[in-house]
């Protein structure tokens, strides 16, 4: 049932899924952390809202155009259930605007493979890594996968090497431009402190260091049947896979450096966690395994949720 439902790109599955995050991300926001807001604030989450929704279609284009996986929604079914799995995120507009900007850099990246204006393209890329710096320092470390692409793609051209280079100056002119308008351009020193901000007592929680490990356990095995699925479908697919893998290990580098009690990162690493997931999901051939592991993966996110409410 599952299957036949987000086994297809249909726009039902949009709208099953965006009209169960809305209702979701404000069950969250009231009943499991009781936040109240005034109506300036609420049409400011009302906004990140927006941004949040609009990630599903970021997250379907990126994995459909470059044909990551096979032409179905299981891609975005995963990513709204991480989400079912780990609802913290949902309160920390810092981690939504960080995780959308970081999947436009991601959007870019992939698509150097063609070697269409790829000077262009790394400079978007970079440029919207910066902009996703300015909702968490610690992202500017995805700089490191443009540089990565790099190196696979096109590394003798000396040209490409400066772009990136070229994208972060121009980012930070812009944001000067823009703060001396608001007398505020002492915003970029104080920002990029680059402290280490570790939550010893999350870490602590057995709950949520049991359930991270569990998350990281399940994703790393999918990624490695991914692999050994993908060792003969071409040189291209496994590249792609492979920037994919570098954008998750930065996302948990980023997890542990900025793990402070309001913040919550993990929500960087869904996209190449749900790639992992329905890559091996699509390699089941029984329908009926399948379709059990599908089952499994819908109720087993709300059972934790439903358990993490109660023991609230």
């Amino acid at each position: 049932m599952i299957s036949s439902i987000f086994g297809r790109t249909k726009p039902i599955n949009y709208i099953i899924l965006l009209v169960f995050l809305f209702f979701f991300y404000w069950f969250v926001h009231f009943f499991i952390f009781h936040k109240s807001y005034t109506p300036e604030q609420l049409l400011g989450q009302t906004a990140i809202l927006g941004f949040l929704s609009f990630s599903i279609f970021v997250v379907n284009f990126i994995v459909l155009r470059n044909k990551i996986t096979g032409g179905n929604s299981l891609a975005i079914l995963f990513y709204t259930l991480l989400i079912v799995l780990f609802p913290e995120v949902l309160i920390d507009a810092n981690a939504i605007l960080c995780n959308f900007f970081l999947l436009l850099s991601i959007r870019r990246i992939l698509s150097f493979r063609s070697l269409k204006n790829i000077k262009l393209k790394i400079f978007d890329a970079t440029f919207w890594i910066m902009i996703a710096s300015l909702f968490y320092d610690w992202a500017i470390l995805y700089i490191a996968v443009v540089i990565v692409a790099i190196y696979f793609y096109e590394p003798k051209n000396i040209k490409n090497w400066l772009v990136p280079i070229t994208a972060v100056i121009a980012m930070v002119l812009i944001m000067l431009a823009i703060l001396s308008l608001g007398n505020n351009t002492e915003f970029l020193l104080s920002h990029y402190y680059f402290d280490f901000q570790f939550n010893a007592v999350y870490f602590y929680d057995w709950s949520n260091s049991s359930l991270l490990f569990l998350y990281i356990s399940v994703v790393l095995l999918c990624g490695f049947l991914a692999f050994l699925k993908l060792g003969s479908l071409g040189v291209g697919k496994i590249v792609t896979m492979r920037l994919i893998v570098l954008f998750f290990i930065i996302g948990l580098l980023v997890k542990v450096l900025k793990s402070a009690p309001d913040t919550h990162p993990i929500l960087i690493t869904f996209f190449p966690a749900v790639v992992f997931i329905t890559t091996y999901v699509q390699s089941i051939k029984k329908d009926s395994v399948r379709e059990i592991v599908l089952m499994a993966s819908i109720i087993i996110p709300f059972i934790v949720f439903l358990t993490n409410a109660f023991m609230k």
